[in-house]
C-alpha cells in the first residue's frame, strides 16, 4: 500500500472520489474489493537482527517499518488505511490514529512537552473535555486563555501549541483560521475539525500543522465506534507514533475498518445532513420560543439554539430526536451542554464563552426535515 506521504504527493482526485478510494489503491492488485481486517496483534519474523533494527529506526524517528508489521500497538494495516485515507482528505502528509479524540490529544500535548514545551494558548470554546485537560494541568500543562485577537501577545519561549476549534463546540462560534495561523509565528496550530470535517473545511490549507478530529463523529458517521485521528506532516507524525506505541492508546483493527468505511459516505451524508439542518435553522430562527440560533457560515449539521423556555423540558419531549450525547451520526442527536458534554467546565468560565443555560446543541441527521421538525415543534411546547 502507497503511504499517506505518497498518496498526498500524487492527489488529482475529487474528494467525493478520495473518500471512496483512497486507503484502497491496492486492492485490486490484490484480488479484493472490500480492505480486510487484520485482527493480529504480533506477527512472524524470523531474522531477529533485521527486526532489532527496523525497531531501533522507528525509536529514532517514528517513521513507519518497511516491510510487514511487527507488533499490533507499533501499527495495524487495517488502521493504516484509515489513516492514509484521512490524510488525502485533509490534505497533509500523514495521521495517526488513536483510541478516542481525547488520546488524539493527550499524544499531541505529550509529544510538546517532551520538548519542554509545556505551555499552551487555547481559544474557548472547546470541546468541554479538551478544556478540562487543559484548564486541570492533567498532563502538566499550563494554559492561556484567550480571544483570537489576542494569541501573538500570549506566546511565551516555552508556548508548545495553540488550541482553537472553529466551528466551535457547542456554540458554532467560527474563526479566521487564516488570520489565527499568522498569529501562531512558528508555533503549532492545532485545529479540531470534528464538527466541519474535510468536506467542508481544510484547516491545513489555512496554516493549520495539525488537524484534530473525534473520529467517533462524522468520519465514523453511525455511532458505532470510538477512535481519534489527527492529521499532520510526517515529522510530527512520527513523534505521535512514538507516544502511541509507549502509552498504548492504539485503535482496535475493526475500528479501522468502520472509519474506513465511513470515510467513503462523509461527503454525501455531511452534505444531505447539512441542507437539512440548514432548513432546521431558519425555522428555529423565525420561531418566537427560541430566543437565539447559531448556525455557521460555513453550513454543516450542527446547530445551537436557546430556548425562552426550560430547555430540559425540550430534552425531555423530543420522540424522534434522541437526547443524548455525541454527534455526527445518521440520526438527530439533542443534548443540553451545560449539563453534560461542557458540565465539567467552571460555570463562569462555560458562560463566558457563550455557552448559556438554556443553549441546546442539536447534531442533524438523514431524518427527513419535516420529520424532525414536527418532532422539534412539539417539543418546544
Amino acid at each position: 500500500m502507497e503511504s499517506a506521504r505518497t498518496q498526498t504527493r500524487t492527489r488529482t482526485r475529487a474528494l467525493a472520489t478520495e473518500a471512496v478510494h483512497a486507503g484502497r489503491d491496492d486492492l485490486a492488485g490484490l484480488g479484493l474489493h472490500v480492505p480486510p481486517i487484520d485482527l493480529s496483534t504480533t506477527y512472524p519474523s524470523a531474522d531477529s537482527r533485521a527486526e532489532a533494527a527496523r525497531i531501533d529506526a522507528f525509536a529514532a524517528t517514528g517513521a513507519e517499518p518497511d516491510g510487514p508489521p511487527v507488533y499490533g500497538r507499533l501499527g495495524n494495516p487495517t488502521v493504516a488505511r484509515f489513516e492514509t485515507a484521512l490524510a488525502r482528505l485533509e490534505g497533509t502528509e500523514a495521521a495517526v490514529a488513536f483510541a478516542s479524540g481525547m488520546a488524539a490529544l493527550s499524544a499531541v500535548l505529550l509529544v510538546r512537552a517532551s520538548l519542554g514545551l509545556r505551555h499552551v494558548v487555547a481559544v474557548r470554546p472547546l470541546y468541554g473535555c479538551s478544556d478540562h485537560l487543559l484548564t486541570a494541568g492533567l498532563l502538566g500543562t499550563e494554559v492561556t486563555w484567550t480571544d483570537p485577537a489576542g494569541i501573538a501577545a500570549a506566546l511565551r519561549p516555552d508556548t508548545g501549541l495553540v488550541l482553537v476549534e472553529s466551528p466551535a463546540n457547542p456554540t458554532l462560534a467560527e474563526l479566521d483560521l487564516r488570520a489565527v495561523a499568522h498569529a501562531c509565528g512558528s508555533v503549532p496550530l492545532l485545529v479540531d475539525n470534528t464538527f466541519a470535517t474535510p468536506v467542508l473545511q481544510r484547516p491545513a490549507e489555512h496554516g493549520a500543522r495539525l488537524v484534530l478530529h473525534s473520529a467517533t463523529k462524522y468520519l465514523g458517521g453511525h455511532g458505532d465506534v470510538l477512535a481519534g485521528v489527527v492529521a499532520c506532516d510526517e515529522e510530527f507524525a512520527g513523534r505521535l507514533r512514538q507516544v502511541r506505541f509507549a502509552t498504548g492508546g492504539v485503535l482496535h483493527p475493526l475500528a479501522g475498518y468502520l472509519l474506513l468505511r465511513g470515510l467513503a459516505t462523509l461527503p454525501v451524508r455531511v452534505r444531505a445532513a447539512s441542507q437539512t439542518a440548514a432548513e432546521l435553522a431558519r425555522r428555529l430562527a423565525a420561531d418566537p420560543r427560541v430566543e437565539r440560533v447559531h448556525y455557521p457560515r460555513i453550513g454543516g449539521a450542527m446547530i445551537a439554539f436557546e430556548t425562552y423556555g426550560d430547555p430540559h423540558a425540550v430534552i425531555g419531549a423530543v420522540r424522534l430526536v434522541t437526547p443524548a450525547v455525541s454527534l455526527g451520526s445518521v440520526d438527530t442527536l439533542i443534548q443540553h451542554p451545560a449539563s453534560i458534554s461542557h458540565r465539567i467546565v467552571d460555570a463562569d468560565d462555560r458562560r463566558g464563552a457563550g455557552v448559556s443555560d438554556r443553549l441546546l446543541r442539536l447534531s442533524v441527521g438523514l431524518e427527513d426535515v419535516d420529520d424532525l421538525w414536527a418532532d422539534l415543534d412539539r417539543a418546544l411546547g
